[in-house]
Formats: structure tokens, C-alpha cells, sequence
């Protein structure tokens, strides 16, 4: 068989367009949807347009045009979607719902990946609120899927590398601490992360394998379980630099939400999860679900070693 033709939704976004690279990478005919509420933005409109220099197709649909998602769907054998489910930046993942719709109608698609990535929402269901929204949420659009016996994988497992490991996971900032950096509990709670750049390699390695068929694929390479002190540890090493530690107890944390607005509570929500629960890595794989490093060994993937000698 030769290899799927897949369609992107959301490629423009912070994931879309690296799954967008790697499915070009992989020698996959690529679709890319085109919403024509883009209006303006002519940054998201340069991307497409370099996409299309890159080999990939550009197709237009909208998600108030029924029928022109439908279209879409049917050009390809994959769809992937990667719609940002973060409220700092947009949250619209019930959007997929109407592209579930699409597919269902479509009858065509051979695999459906909607957008996950991070923590597993099946494993949530005791999320803080109002955090648990983001979950709650992409169980939804899950039980669409999985109602309208559409074939699917669920692709998540990890923190993203640029927004948890250069800030040492600092809440408000990106960049590595100058003198000091809080620290969540003991420290000692395990997270994954990975380089973007990896999550949509793995993504695409997935989509015509029959063992990632109708199950959880999770992203959690081995060497990139590392805890908060761990990875200010590698930091120091590197930089050479000795910051001052403040810890801050779980009451504290959850306490420090009552001054934030709606996007920063959802963060604290999510960050306690990670770092005070081990909620990315307190469990094993279970049946009907895969790890992506071990299915795909040929991968080499990121460390967070060499991820943030970039900072230095």
C-alpha cells in the first residue's frame, strides 16, 4: 500500500505546522486546510503559501460550510487536526466536532487524529476546575468519534519543550531564570517533554501503522522523564550558573489562582497536574494503548540536555 494522503486542519498553528513539515518529510501527499476567516492575517497566509512551495496543497473549507469540509475529507485518506485547546492563546476544540461530522458524512477516512497532545484527557476525570474544561472537552469530541465508528488514533503524553524546559517551568515566563525559580513541591514528580519538532515525527510515523489503530499512542521517550529539580540540574550543569530555590507548597499554588484571570487558573491547573500529581507519568501503558519511542526506535529524538544548550 502505498502511503496515506493526509489532510491538516489547524496547520498554521504552533503544532500544525510541524506535522505539516513532517508529513511532507515523510513523503505523505499533504493537504492543508485554507479557512477563509483568515481575513487579514497575512502571517498565517505567508505559511500557507510556503507550504504550498514545500509540495503541500492548499484546500479550501470553512467550518460554517458544512459541505466544503466534506470536500475536503474526501481528497484524503488521513485528516489530522491540531486546533489549539489552550485558553492563553484560543481554545476551540469543539470546533472538531463539526469535522467530525465531515468525516462521518465523508465515509472515506481511513484514520482520524484529533488535537491532543498533551495530558490525557481519559485520565482527568478529576481535573481541577476550571482547568478540567480542556478535558472534558476533548472526551467530547472522543466520544463523537468514537460514537460515529470512526477510525482513530489519540496521539498525547507530554509537556511541550519550549514552553516547560528553557523557564525551568516557570509560570510567566519562557526563558531561563537569571537568580532564582520556584519549585513545585519536592521537586520530585516525573514529566515528559518533548521538542515539537519530535511530537509531530512520532504523530506521523502513526498514521498508517495497524498497531496505533483505534488506540492511545503515548509520547514518553525514556530519557526525557525527568522531574523539575532534574531539569534544573541539567541547567545549572550547562550554564554553570547556581539559582536560588524557593519552594512553593501545593496550598500556595493553588491559593495563587484566586488573582488570575480565567487563562492563568486554567495554567495552575494544569501545572499542579504535572507537577504535584505526576499526572504525565503515574502510570503504565495499558492494553489498547502504544508508546510512540518504542514503536518507532529508528526516531532519535530530543533530549532536554541538548534542547537547552541552545539556551546557554
Amino acid at each position: 500500500m502505498g502511503k496515506s494522503k493526509v489532510l491538516v486542519v489547524g496547520g498554521t498553528g504552533y503544532i500544525g505546522r510541524r506535522i505539516v513539515k513532517a508529513s511532507l518529510a515523510e513523503g505523505h501527499i499533504t493537504y492543508v486546510l485554507q479557512r477563509p476567516e483568515i481575513g487579514l492575517d497575512i502571517e498565517k497566509l505567508q505559511m500557507l503559501l510556503s507550504f504550498k512551495k514545500q509540495g503541500a496543497h492548499l484546500v479550501e473549507a470553512s467550518f460554517s460550510d458544512h459541505r466544503s469540509l466534506v470536500e475536503a475529507v474526501k481528497l484524503v485518506d488521513v485528516v489530522i487536526c491540531t486546533m489549539s485547546g489552550v485558553h492563553f492563546r484560543s481554545h476551540n476544540i469543539l470546533m472538531q466536532l463539526k469535522l467530525v461530522e465531515a468525516i462521518k458524512e465523508a465515509g472515506n477516512v481511513k484514520r482520524f487524529l484529533p488535537s491532543e497532545f498533551g495530558m490525557d484527557p481519559a485520565r482527568m476525570g478529576d481535573a481541577l476546575e476550571p482547568g478540567r474544561v480542556t478535558f472534558d472537552e476533548k472526551m467530547i469530541v472522543r466520544r463523537a468519534i468514537e460514537d460515529s465508528n470512526i477510525p482513530f488514533t489519540y496521539v498525547c503524553g507530554c509537556c511541550f519543550a519550549a514552553y516547560f524546559v528553557p523557564n525551568l517551568s516557570q509560570l510567566t515566563t519562557l526563558i531561563p531564570p537569571k537568580d532564582k525559580l520556584f519549585i513545585y513541591g519536592d521537586g520530585k514528580a516525573k514529566a515528559v517533554f518533548m521538542d515539537e519538532d519530535d511530537i509531530a515525527t512520532y504523530t506521523i510515523k502513526a498514521i498508517d501503522d495497524p498497531r496505533t489503530l483505534n488506540k492511545t499512542v503515548y509520547l514518553r521517550p525514556p530519557e526525557n522523564f525527568l522531574s523539575q529539580t532534574q531539569l534544573v540540574d541539567i541547567w545549572e550543569n550547562l550554564s554553570g550558573k547556581n539559582l536560588e530555590k524557593i519552594t512553593i507548597s501545593k496550598e500556595d499554588f493553588l491559593a495563587s489562582m484566586k488573582d488570575m484571570d480565567y487563562a492563568g487558573q486554567v495554567g495552575v491547573g494544569h501545572f499542579y497536574h504535572v507537577f504535584y500529581e505526576g499526572c504525565l507519568t503515574n502510570f503504565e501503558a495499558e492494553e489498547g494503548q502504544e508508546e510512540a519511542s518504542s514503536l518507532y526506535p529508528e526516531v532519535t529524538y530530543s533530549t532536554m540536555d541538548d534542547y537547552l544548550k541552545l539556551f546557554v
